[in-house]
């Protein structure tokens, strides 16, 4: 893997985590990302942001070597396969559970394994604790076989275990050592604040490094996945495991900040929350993928956030389901030079009436699979609705978050979409009658204005907003609203519209019009396109697209938001969230299709 001015290509990463925190590992062995001690902290490693003083845990032979990486098969376990003219070296790398859960500790186990040969190896920590947020104070010194970093209370302890004796200087640790064939050495990697540091016993780590493969299996036994799509699913579904925040049930749109949309850009935003959108899309998969579990847990976290601003809906809340404002550009030189690199997000102010229908659609689900909503729930979900019936005239952000104030058509779409599930949740008893028929009127004048101002016959298409030429891959997910007949003449001709005009090839699609030479194709819009297909009973189409999709992932099965279509490189944070819910709801369209 070639570096470029020490950056790696962001589609050469892998995600390992325990549902608290993750990391990022390059395909040259180098963990460039780990915030502690969660998803959303102070990174004690940032090299995916700056190469020079982000910090990284490189582990690499020290010759030339060629990679061969993957996922222990149904698991967010990654193996990496070190292949060098003197011998094979293969790195297991976790990010360890207990039994299933969360230990009380961070604990990172990098177990090293000589396949053949003879091959030297090297590793390297330097640590930099909050890099670019705060005022490092770095100590580093030796306590018995291990050494430790300290820093404004936070510790981070390295155990090598036949792995070298261990060396460090002012601001670095690190060793050398030789594998042969057989030979079994790890690095354990430990992490707490402001509280005693448990020190790691390797027969013990090991072990929970082996049980963590069972731990992953055993939870993903529970998915409801079959189908051509299979695979893909399954690591999609990992995927979006590891963006979800075990203690509250809250669901990232991605685990990090300010990858760029564009190299040498300034559109480098902060996913590190938890979108109203985003997580109602991802109980949507969950649910087809019959991790009702999560999906309880997430929906209970989405419901007790929306209860902090209710009736508004913000766009996004932080893990803990409180909202966010603050916003700040870290001192990070950004990944190639993009910057800034930020905390915090501009578009926690923004009005976007499409979370409405984002919540009510998944209220509706959730009910749909046979569960109950409470009273309180039934009241707030009402409470809401009756505050979309003042507001959904009003021009809003969209769901690409866009400056520019405008009637956005999905977004009045996504208005239709609450009030006909509040509807429908009213005739299952779920929410109260007495106020149905204010809902029912919004209903027939939302569906007025979509139908005669948002429709245009030249177009043959659904147009980003009334007066605009533009068109917008999001209204193809006007497929799974029930506004449309599928089957009718006027959606076949607005899923051709959207493909002809924003198609990108290969099965990529840009998000709207005029992003061409802006952005990179917008991965999701891709599977958004199969999800239309499929719905439209245009299988053949809807497979093809989704095999060129699908075979846009890394060499990992992983997506980022956008690819750029002519080099195929990822931009935009990573993993994205978005990509791979929708990976498996449109997989889970085609299924309905065959089946029907």
């Amino acid at each position: 893997m070639k570096r470029v001015d020490g950056y790696a290509p962001i589609r050469h990463y892998a995600l390992i985590g325990d549902g608290r925190t993750a990391a990022l590992v390059a395909r040259d062995g180098s963990i460039d990302w780990l915030p502690l001690p969660r998803l959303d902290s102070e990174t004690v490693f940032a090299r995916l942001l700056d190469a020079e003083r982000g910090g990284a845990f490189e582990l690499a032979p020290e010759i030339d070597f060629r990679v061969e990486r993957e996922y222990v098969e149904d698991t967010n376990v990654l193996q990496t396969t070190f292949v060098t003219a003197r011998g094979t070296v293969r790195v297991t790398d976790a990010i360890t559970l207990d039994h299933g859960g969360l230990l009380p500790w961070f604990e990172l186990v990098r177990g090293i394994e000589g396949v053949s040969g003879e091959v030297p190896m090297r590793w390297r920590i330097a640590p930099r604790f909050g890099a670019g947020e705060s005022a490092e104070e770095l100590s580093i010194d030796r306590i018995g076989a291990a050494v430790r970093a300290t820093s404004r209370g936070s510790s981070l302890v390295v155990y090598p275990f036949d792995a070298g004796d261990p060396h460090h200087t002012d601001d670095e640790i690190g060793g050398l050592f030789e594998t042969d064939k057989g030979s079994k050495a790890s690095l354990v990697l430990r992490a707490t604040h402001d509280e005693p540091i448990p020190f790691a016993r390797r027969e013990w780590a090991e072990r929970r490094l082996d049980d963590t493969v069972g731990d992953w299996k055993r939870w993903l036994a529970g998915a409801g996945v079959e189908g051509d799509w299979d695979a893909v699913v399954r690591r999609s579904a990992l995927a979006l495991r590891l963006l979800t925040y075990v203690p509250t049930g809250a669901i990232l749109a991605a685990p990090t900040t300010s990858l760029p949309e564009r190299i040498g850009g300034d559109r480098n935003y902060d996913y590190r929350y938890c979108w109203v959108r985003d997580t109602a899309f991802t109980l949507d998969a969950l649910i087809n993928l019959d991790l009702l579990v999560q999906v309880h847990a997430s929906f209970a976290w989405l419901l007790d956030a929306v209860a902090t601003t209710e009736p508004d809906l913000h766009v996004f809340y932080d893990l803990d389901g409180e909202r966010v404002s603050a916003r700040e550009e870290l001192a990070l030189d950004g990944y190639r030079g993009s910057r800034p690199v930020r905390r915090g997000n501009a578009a926690a102010g923004q009005l976007q009436l499409g979370c409405y229908g984002d919540l009510l659609e998944t209220a509706e689900l959730y009910v749909r699979e046979g569960n109950a909503l409470d009273d309180a729930t039934a009241d707030r979900l009402a409470d809401i609705l009756d505050h979309l019936t003042t507001i959904w005239k009003k021009k809003d952000a969209g769901i690409w978050e866009l400056p520019d104030a405008e009637h956005y058509t999905v977004s009045k779409l996504s208005v239709w979409t609450a009030f006909d599930r509040a509807l429908r949740l009213v005739e299952e008893g779920q929410l109260p009658r007495d106020r149905a028929e204010a809902w029912r009127e919004c209903a027939k004048d939302v569906r007025e204005f979509v139908e005669g101002e948002c429709w245009s016959e030249s177009r043959g298409c659904f147009v980003m907003f009334p007066g605009s030429a533009k068109l917008d891959a999001s209204v193809l997910r006007v497929s799974r609203m029930h506004f449309l007949d599928l089957a009718g003449e006027r959606f076949s001709s607005l899923v051709d519209a959207i493909r002809d005009e924003l198609g990108a090839g290969e099965g990529l699609l840009y998000r709207y019009s005029g992003q061409q030479q802006v952005e990179g194709a917008f991965v999701a819009c891709s599977f958004w396109l199969v999800e239309a297909l499929a719905r439209a009973g245009r299988l053949q189409e809807a497979r093809k697209t989704m095999t060129q999709a699908v075979g846009q992932a890394n060499d990992v099965g992983l997506f980022a938001e956008e690819i750029d279509p002519k080099t195929g490189a990822f931009l935009g944070n990573f993993p994205q969230g978005l990509s791979h819910l929708a990976l498996i709801n449109a997989a889970a369209a085609i299924r309905a299709a065959e089946e029907a």
